[in-house]
């Protein structure tokens, strides 16, 4: 069952503090786009989870590369899918209201980031892991 529309779930959690931390981040800057707001309000928030969610990425990227992940270029392709997509929703901002806005953050952040962390992250978490445990690095 996915949770209500920007809520973080524990369900969705890796293991990996640094990299839940920062999921949990995003999903709570999504969060932000319900209740009262004025269009500066919104699109400084949009610009700012843009932001973050690109340092998340290249984070995370960096991360895989640290340890040899095999499956990096695919990876790195699903993180290019998910800036064309913030890009565009930047863009068609000017054009929306801002219930429409935060309906399209939610979708896209409960939507495609959620089965994201689901399946794709979830594929690197094993290989972190056994590269942590033989370096000696506890999470």
């Amino acid at each position: 069952m996915q949770p209500a529309k920007a809520d973080w779930s524990p369900a969705i959690e890796t293991g990996l503090p640094e990299i839940d931390d920062q999921h949990r981040q995003l999903f709570e800057l999504a969060a932000t786009f319900r209740g009262e707001g004025d269009q500066i309000r919104v699109m400084r928030a949009l610009s700012m989870l843009a932001e973050y969610a690109s340092t998340h990425l290249r984070d995370e990227e960096a991360m895989l590369q640290a340890i040899g992940y095999p499956a990096l270029e695919s990876h790195r392709e699903q993180h290019r899918l998910f800036r064309a997509m913030l890009s565009a929703l930047l863009d068609e901002s000017r054009h929306l209201t801002l219930d429409q806005i935060a309906t399209r953050i939610e979708e896209l952040i409960n939507g495609w980031f959620y089965r994201h962390i689901l399946t794709v992250d979830a594929e690197y978490v094993p290989a972190v892991k056994a590269q942590r445990d033989a370096a000696g690095v506890a999470d």
